[in-house]
């Protein structure tokens, strides 16, 4: 019998009038569901109450995540964020070691957008808190518009770095991506590799070197319409095969 393999997918704490609530984008797990065939779970944000070793010991994947929220800056060593900024303390406290549990434990790790930077932080990299302000670099955020069709677009092209996961996976050397993010790499973390860059130098996928299973993340959102994008597909599909062979051997056990 074939089993799906179970995938958590990480949450944010949102303020629904006067009760804070877990919730994460239906894009995340719906792409869970139909491109990697995977059963979604959604991971509360609850920081120190988060029992790591019996949750990981369940799950088959780990995704995390895109959200409105920015890791706080404290994380990386960074300046102090600007005012207004947008921060979500309960999930960084959940995610930060929750990521660098799984790794360790050869749990596969897809992470999009605020995940993909998460991945970076965890490991000792940094970020720059405004991309669009620094000289000769690409303004990466979402067209000013009402419709999501125009926001997720594809905005930029993305080079495949020669010898990585990307490179395996048989991804274009070339594809576009779309870009909804006003944050990026600055530090890439010890251990990372980059796997795509943007026309600007902008770091937009990475791998993690000698990890035990499939450790990658993308700065763009392959969750959007993934299954009318090959290559996002395709990255979805790597991390959902990676994903079953974890399900297989956890449920030999």
């Amino acid at each position: 019998m074939a089993f799906k393999p179970l995938i958590g997918v990480t949450a944010c704490v949102k303020q629904i009038g006067l009760h804070p609530y877990h919730i994460s984008g239906d894009k995340y797990v719906r792409a869970v569901s139909v491109a990697a065939l995977g059963l979604p779970v959604v991971i509360p944000a609850l920081g120190e109450l988060t029992e790591i070793d019996d949750l990981l010991a369940q799950l088959d994947g780990l995704l995390l995540t895109g959200s409105p929220s920015n890791v706080q800056p404290f994380h990386y060593q960074g300046p102090a964020s600007a005012p207004g900024t947008d921060h979500d303390p309960a999930r960084d406290a959940t995610t930060l070691p929750l990521l660098r549990a799984a790794i360790a434990a050869g749990v596969p790790v897809l992470g999009i957008c605020r995940g993909f930077q998460e991945m970076n932080v965890a490991f000792g990299g940094s970020l720059h808190q405004k991309v669009h302000e620094l000289p000769g670099m690409l303004d990466h955020r979402e067209a000013d518009h009402p419709d999501l069709a125009v926001q997720y677009a594809p905005a930029h092209a993305v080079k495949v770095q020669p010898g990585g996961v990307f490179e395996a996976l048989d991804l274009p050397a070339v594809f576009q991506v779309n870009s909804i993010h006003s944050q990026g790499i600055d530090r890439l973390a010890p251990g990372l590799r980059a796997e795509a860059i943007a026309p600007d130098g902008l770091i937009e996928a990475v791998s993690l070197e000698h990890s035990k299973a499939f450790a990658v993340g993308v700065q763009w959102h392959p969750e959007w319409q993934v299954l009318s994008n090959p290559p996002y597909l395709s990255i979805f599909q790597a991390f959902g095969d990676a994903c079953r062979q974890r399900a297989a051997l956890r449920n030999q056990r």
